[in-house]
């Protein structure tokens, strides 16, 4: 068992590091860097939808024998999340996105990418449970597919009025939540599935809201055609790179 801790808390932990990608925008002037984020934002739509959709809704309803229950916490999820906006913003907010103004597609996506990460840490631990080869290859998938994760998450946050070191500070912190479900699985064993039932369709629903209530609705503002198409295309890559990583899982 000494082993398999090893393991797992070394897998999580290189997982968790994949979250301060956006290091590599440093030398990148924050100017430039704003031209580009409305396509990392369509990049992480795209990626949310995918990830959503592709991986997580799958594991979902193959966890359960009545399909209608993941589909109602899925919705459950949706609801929390627009309850949760509501809460934190209960106005039309007009005042635009600064460092100390910071709109609520970022306390959002901090939520649900939690949530995620909880998920993944989760995933990991239970896969190495059964074996070490099979812990190593899901490691090897989650790391491939938090990599186009996490360069939405920065972007995101980004757009949303974080500064560079407070987007990557979050992102971090987000991502170590991955070390916390490996740690719960590990601890309980084997009812880690039985919670799995619940984290799962409520992080599809978090993140079905956010890229469709929070993402796709600034992207909409866009009317240059030129810019309209690469939004497109960053979008389609984003669920593109999710749908390959299907081949090695």
């Amino acid at each position: 068992m000494f082993e398999i801790w090893v393991y797992t808390l070394a897998s999580v932990i290189a997982v968790s590091l994949i979250s301060l990608i956006g290091l590599l925008t440093i030398s990148v002037s924050m100017e430039r860097l704003r031209k580009f984020l409305i396509f990392l934002v369509s990049f992480a739509a795209g990626s949310l939808l995918g990830g959503a959709l592709l991986h997580l809704l799958p594991e979902a309803v193959e966890q359960v024998e009545e399909i209608l229950k993941p589909m109602f916490l899925i919705l459950l999820g949706i609801i929390l999340f627009f309850t949760l906006e509501k809460i934190l913003f209960w106005r039309h907010c007009h005042l635009p996105t600064t460092e100390n103004h910071p709109h609520p597609v970022a306390i959002n996506n901090i939520i649900g990418d939690g949530f995620h990460n909880l998920i993944d840490g989760m995933i990991i631990a239970g896969s190495y449970m059964v074996s070490i080869p099979l812990g190593l290859t899901t490691t090897l998938a989650v790391l491939l597919h938090e990599i186009p994760q996490e360069i939405g998450d920065f972007g995101i946050l980004i757009h949303a009025g974080y500064s560079r070191k407070k987007a990557l500070f979050f992102n971090f912190l987000s991502a170590t939540i991955a070390i916390i479900g490996a740690g719960l699985t590990l601890a309980i064993g084997s009812s880690f599935i039985g919670l799995q039932e619940y984290v799962i369709p409520f992080t599809i629903g978090g993140f079905i809201y956010i890229a469709t209530a929070d993402l796709m609705p600034e992207l909409k503002a866009e009317t240059h055609t030129g810019r309209s198409v690469l939004q497109l295309m960053a979008f389609l890559v984003g669920i593109g790179m999710m749908a390959l990583l299907l081949l090695i899982e």
